[in-house]
C-alpha cells in the first residue's frame, strides 16, 4: 500500500497536507505545553505559603524546645509555641494543597486545549487520508486484473461528473455497454487519474 498518489501535482499536494497536520500537532502540543506553565505559574504563591508555614513552624519548635528546658515551668511554656507551630504546619499544607490543584488544573487545561485539534487530525485528516490510501490501492489491483478496467470503468460512471463523461463521448453508457474499448479505457483512466494514479 503507498502513501501517495503516482501523479507528482497530486503527490506534492498530499505531501505539503501531510506536513501541515504535522506543523499543527507540534503547534498544539507546543501550545498545550506553553499554557500548563502558565497556568503552573498560579502555584508559585501556594510554594511560598508552603514555604513560610515550613519556616515558622520549624522556629517555633526550635524555641519550644529550647523553652522546654527551662526548669519548672518549661512544660508550660512550650505549649503555646508547640500549638502555633501546628497552625503554621497547616499553613504549609494549604499551600501544598493550592500547589496540587494549580497542577491539576494545569494538566487538565493543556489535555482540554488538545482534544479539539488532535480530534480534527484523528477524526477528519486520519480517516479520508486511510480512505483514498485503500481506494488507491484497490485501484491499483485492478489497473492490473484483466476485468479490473471495466470496473474503474463503472465506477467512473458512477462518480464523474456529468460534463466530464460526456466529454468522452455524448452517449458513453451506451458506449460502456457495447464494450467500446476506447470508451472504456478512458473512462478507468478518468477514475484513476481523479484518485491521483497513472492510467497505465
Amino acid at each position: 500500500m503507498r502513501i501517495y498518489a503516482d501523479r507528482a501535482p497530486v503527490a506534492a499536494r498530499q505531501l505539503l497536507m501531510d506536513l501541515l497536520v504535522l506543523a499543527w500537532v507540534y503547534l498544539a502540543v507546543r501550545a498545550a505545553w506553553w499554557l500548563h506553565d502558565l497556568v503552573l505559574k498560579l502555584a508559585i504563591p501556594g510554594q511560598k505559603l508552603e514555604g513560610a508555614g515550613n519556616g515558622m513552624a520549624d522556629s517555633l519548635s526550635d524555641v519550644g524546645d529550647k523553652v522546654d528546658r527551662v526548669p519548672v515551668v518549661g512544660d508550660e511554656l512550650t505549649t503555646p509555641f508547640d500549638k502555633t507551630a501546628a497552625a503554621a504546619r497547616s499553613i504549609a499544607e494549604a499551600g501544598r494543597d493550592q500547589q496540587g490543584f494549580v497542577d491539576d488544573l494545569a494538566m487538565a487545561l493543556a489535555i482540554g486545549s488538545l482534544i479539539f485539534p488532535i480530534g480534527l487530525v484523528l477524526f477528519v485528516w486520519l480517516p479520508r487520508r486511510w480512505r483514498w490510501m485503500r481506494r488507491a490501492a484497490a485501484a491499483r489491483d485492478l489497473r492490473a486484473a484483466p476485468a479490473g478496467r471495466d470496473l474503474l470503468a463503472l465506477r467512473a460512471l458512477a462518480n464523474q461528473p456529468l460534463r466530464t463523461l460526456n466529454r468522452i463521448d455524448p452517449d458513453v453508457v451506451n458506449a460502456w455497454r457495447n464494450g467500446d474499448d476506447a470508451t472504456v479505457r478512458e473512462l478507468a483512466a478518468l477514475e484513476l487519474r481523479s484518485l491521483g494514479l497513472r492510467g497505465r
